[in-house]
């Protein structure tokens, strides 16, 4: 197991989430940006990507970033205000969606 000393290791367990956005479907309206800066960020095409722990955007598609637990409210809003409707977030154990479009 990987030592990290960020908010990633709080309970680092099978429940683990991660998100990513179907940059097919952005409007380009920065919600997400707005609520969780630490994750998502508008590129020069003005569409969302997200970001991994560097601050790197995820730029292939359906390129997947963990959700730091201290972020996961930011990050759920912002894919429920989302107009464009293309945040999803899953759990990294099974890849289920838990929240977005196609969350049961």
């Amino acid at each position: 197991m990987t030592v990290r000393h960020d908010a990633e290791t709080v309970g680092e367990s099978q429940d683990q989430l991660e998100v990513w956005i179907d940059q097919d479907l952005c409007t380009g309206d920065g919600i997400c940006a707005q609520y969780a800066p630490e994750v998502f960020e508008l590129d020069i095409d003005g569409l969302a990507y997200v970001k991994d722990g560097d601050d790197e955007l995820l730029q292939a598609p359906g390129a997947a970033a963990r959700v730091p637990l201290p972020l996961l409210r930011d990050v759920v809003d912002s894919a429920r205000e989302c107009p464009g409707d293309c945040i999803h977030v899953r759990r990294v154990s099974d890849r289920v969606e838990v929240y977005g479009p196609d969350a049961e």
